[in-house]
């Protein structure tokens, strides 16, 4: 493994080859991403890609009366831009920072020229894009499915893999609307959650006292994410 802050940073990143990686580390571009900052709008051209390490990253879709649900988020497990390997290059969603923090910033036609290579950069990130698929599929099914509570608890579980860490700064406006239901929804879901010790709940913030707990108290959808992406990532 190389010694390097910008290789332990990100999973993907760190899966690589020492030889990879010394490759790409001319290319990659410590940043720090601010809460609210809009990485593509819709049928944006993706010019660079991002390799979370401490931020989180939701896929946001907008709707005409400006509504909006989260159809993925990613975090230190992977990578925003995958349009630029499948060869779609443009984006078709709002990608928003919804926890700021640190990410590895990388031009998107250095990305494109290393996946091309054929090495074990393209195999981690063709399998990212299977788990990723994961995702997408089973929030939508999970939306039609599955309780408010245990839609919260799920969501609360991938946001703590994404940055990992137990605190969480997040609102009950913001969770409403990426969750994309009623905001009085969210909060008599994180009531039920903090009366049973699962989390704290303050103004802005969101802590997990039990991550035991709050998995059982979760829908089957975070198992079947987690352990694809398991599978899938290691």
């Amino acid at each position: 493994m190389v010694d390097s802050p910008l290789y332990s940073a990100n999973q993907l990143l760190m899966a690589l080859p020492p030889s990879e990686y010394k490759r790409l580390i001319p290319y990659l571009e410590p940043v720090n991403l601010a809460l609210g900052q809009v990485i593509y709008e819709p049928r944006q051209p993706v010019k660079e890609v991002y390799f979370p390490s401490r931020a989180m990253i939701s896929l946001v879709s907008i709707m005409k009366d400006n509504s909006t649900t989260e159809i993925g988020l990613v975090g230190n497990e992977g990578m925003v831009g995958l349009p630029i390997i499948l060869g779609g290059n443009f984006a078709t969603n709002c990608a928003i920072v919804q926890i700021e923090g640190n990410a590895i910033k990388m031009d998107a036609s250095v990305l494109k020229r290393e996946f091309e290579r054929g090495e074990q950069l393209q195999k981690k990130l063709l399998l990212y894009t299977q788990a990723r698929l994961t995702q997408i599929s089973q929030i939508a099914v999970c939306k039609s499915h599955h309780l408010i509570e245990e839609r919260l608890a799920r969501w609360l579980l991938s946001v703590n893999d994404c940055v990992d860490k137990p605190e969480l700064p997040l609102t009950q406006k913001f969770i409403s609307e990426m969750l994309g239901v009623r905001r009085a929804s969210v909060t008599e879901a994180a009531i039920a959650l903090q009366k049973a010790g699962f989390i704290s709940y303050s103004r802005g913030q969101i802590t997990i006292l039990n991550r035991k707990e709050l998995e059982q108290a979760a829908c089957e959808c975070y198992g079947l994410i987690h352990k694809e992406f398991k599978r899938l990532l290691g």
